[in-house]
């Protein structure tokens, strides 16, 4: 049996997302769709597992519920249900960064995949991975920063410690499917931080669609289910 696995997010206001839950959740349940839902007030997170077709309906049931387009969305495939549960989160953030940063309001410039490796290459252009240090030691982009970080609220004295200082022509980050990025490039932006980039869908993204021998990565991608982590064409790492 073929499991397709899908991470989505999108920053987009939600007036109650509380109100969503007992639905959202109940339809996961009536679909054998498992995995986490985070809704807050500034949108939704999530990676959900199941068989094509019912992961199908319940995201087409989810962007109706919550009014959303999903533009940021990537899937996987697996031979087993990678997750044991179905969950609906209701938090005070998606992703908490300890500063304010909008990115329904100012967000960086999105890179696609295909045209990534040539701005990381591009002189002037500091590259960083916005994940933390476990993620970083799996895998990363070659000669990309580690912030040397254990949660992401660390990014925040780093850019004041070690970016700043940097006086960077031009910023590139990525993460694992870009909602890190969205976060932290927002930030950047209310920083000062003029050219600011990210990578659009993330390290998922490239892996999927850049050939080995094009690519700049180096290692696995940790992801957070049990396949622990993912390679080339997102299939899962020995």
């Amino acid at each position: 049996m073929s499991i397709t696995v899908t991470t989505f997010y999108q920053f987009t206001p939600l007036a109650d997302p509380a109100s969503h839950k007992a639905s959202l959740l109940l339809r996961m349940q009536e679909l054998a769709v498992k995995g986490t839902v985070t809704l807050a007030r500034e949108g939704v997170n999530a990676t959900v597992s199941g068989e094509a077709a019912a992961l199908a309906t319940f995201i087409d049931a989810l962007k109706a519920e919550l009014g959303m387009t999903l533009p940021m969305a990537r899937e996987s495939y697996t031979g087993a249900q990678p997750f044991k549960r179905s969950k609906v989160k209701v938090k005070k953030e998606l992703i908490s960064l300890g500063a304010e940063a909008n990115p329904s309001v100012c967000v960086g410039a999105y890179v696609e995949p295909a045209d990534w490796n040539t701005l990381i290459t591009r002189e002037g252009v500091v590259t960083i991975d916005t994940r933390n240090d476990y993620e970083y030691a799996m895998g990363h982009f070659k000669d990309a920063l580690n912030p040397a970080t254990a949660n992401f609220k660390q990014m925040v004295r780093f850019t004041e410690k070690v970016l700043k200082p940097l006086n960077a022509k031009a910023v590139a980050m990525y993460c694992t499917g870009g909602i890190r990025c969205e976060k932290y490039s927002a930030y950047l932006m209310t920083q000062g931080f003029e050219r600011v980039y990210h990578l659009r869908g993330g390290i998922l993204a490239y892996l999927e669609h850049i050939p080995v021998a094009e690519s700049l990565w180096e290692g696995t991608c940790f992801v957070f289910d049990e396949r622990e982590s993912v390679g080339h064409g997102l299939a899962v790492a020995p």
